[in-house]
């Protein structure tokens, strides 16, 4: 049997603007189309570390004051001259070079024979959730992240109610679409009453139909079942349905987005599961017991988020931090909204400020001069031979540069692994490690 079910994100009301029947009534979403130009302009640059980039005029758009295309400069990734970072000219799905190293590391990504950089973008925030992110400085992040060297966007068709997979959409159509190099990820079942009748294949249907159109495309890369009610992941009709949007063209694959360990390992032993994606961090270490192993084994890839624990592992914060009325991090740390393991990573903010404050002094003695927890947090996680990609969102520019550069980490220490470790089991393991 099944365990009990349990609440995920972004709980739905049931009313008639978020049933399936009002997805299929409601008109496609519209969006601006741009043709993509035939051959693009392109800026040429010498400087070790520069790239060859589109410009804003070939693009269509100037973005504004803070267009990373209209006030371009030369610019090396903020790392450590240490670090193992290569050189050379690059386009969007590469990365930023410096001479003496290597590219970003590329993993398949399970089932679906795709290569991804092991440093992916999630994008709840470009929905709203984590507050206010304008347009502009959405589609600013996108393209920082890829010319950075990620090649993963994980959206969903929840986030901002489609705005975050129009923005992707968006973004493609400027870049040349598949040219481009991404592989999009996206996510369906949470606009929708959460039960499992609601989780058939005329449902799949309206949600990936709807999908398509906000991205923009024929054939989703990647389709993950979206934190549903747990004896969905035990429903042979479910894999029957997502086998036939397969065998149609409609998605290429598919995978499941978990919230315990139980729920991953049953859908792991499912033949055509390409990817589960689990929260894992610092602070969320059962996983790696039981789903890493489970998953190397039967080739499945795993997408990793809240790799930060909602910003904790960055560092930043303090008891006297604050976040907008708008933000989870305000309104959701007690789970009155949807489950509290995707704030916080389910941890109490005052314990997790403690174990936050123990986790930077451990990368200021453990890791390479120069590594930010933030990125030493990312980088221990991508450094599992397990893990596909970790996918940390980013709201502006420093943080998609910062993301990517822990792609460049070099090996951390067996006894920074311990370090963490002993600081899950001093304050956290207690209070987590049962719940998922």
């Amino acid at each position: 049997m099944p365990p009990e079910p349990r609440a995920c994100s972004y709980p739905t009301t049931g009313s008639p603007g978020n049933s399936p029947e009002a997805a299929q009534a409601k008109p496609p979403p519209t969006t601006e189309t741009r043709p993509v130009p035939a051959e693009i302009d392109y800026t040429e640059r010498t400087q070790a570390g520069a790239s060859r980039r589109p410009s804003s005029k070939a693009l269509g758009k100037d973005y504004g004051p803070h267009d990373v295309r209209r006030e371009w400069t030369p610019h090396v990734l903020a790392v450590p001259s240490e670090w193992p970072v290569a050189s050379g000219p690059d386009l969007i799905g590469g990365q930023f070079l410096v001479e003496g190293g290597t590219p970003m590391e590329k993993r398949t990504l399970g089932r679906t024979g795709a290569t991804v950089s092991v440093v992916g973008l999630g994008t709840w925030q470009l929905g709203g959730d984590w507050g206010r992110l304008s347009e502009r400085e959405a589609l600013t992040v996108l393209e920082t992240a890829a010319l950075e060297g990620v090649t993963f966007f994980d959206t969903a068709d929840v986030y901002g109610d489609g705005r975050s997979e129009q923005l992707i959409g968006r973004f493609l159509r400027e870049h040349g679409g598949r040219e481009a190099g991404i592989t999009v990820a996206t996510k369906m079942g949470r606009r929708a009453e959460q039960v499992p009748a609601n989780y058939v294949l005329d449902n799949f249907r309206l949600w990936t139909d709807r999908s398509r159109r906000n991205l923009g495309v024929d054939t989703l890369d990647l389709v993950q079942l979206h934190c549903p009610p747990t004896s969905v992941y035990f429903d042979d009709a479910v894999y029957e349905g997502l086998d036939t949007l397969v065998e149609e063209g409609v998605i290429a694959n598919y995978g499941v987005s978990v919230e315990t360990v139980d729920e991953a390992l049953a859908a792991i032993t499912r033949p055509h599961v390409s990817t589960v994606q689990i929260i894992t961090n610092a602070f969320r270490l059962k996983p790696l017991d039981q789903v890493f192993p489970a998953a190397a084994a039967a080739g499945v890839g795993l997408v990793v988020r809240v790799p930060l624990a909602s910003g904790l592992l960055s560092g930043r914060y303090d008891a006297a931090t604050t976040f907008p009325p708008d933000d989870h991090r305000n309104y959701n740390r007690d789970g009155t909204a949807f489950d509290v393991g995707e704030t916080f990573s389910g941890v109490d903010y005052a314990t997790g400020v403690i174990a936050a404050r123990e986790f930077a002094a451990l990368v200021g003695a453990e890791t390479p001069q120069g590594t930010t927890p933030a990125q030493a947090a990312i980088a221990w996680l991508w450094q599992h031979p397990q893990v596909s990609t970790v996918i940390p969102g980013a709201r502006n520019i420093e943080q998609a540069r910062a993301n990517a550069a822990a792609g460049h980490v070099p090996p951390l220490s067996d006894s920074f692994d311990r370090g963490i470790r002993r600081i899950y089991d001093e304050h956290l393991r207690a209070a987590i490690h049962p719940q998922w």
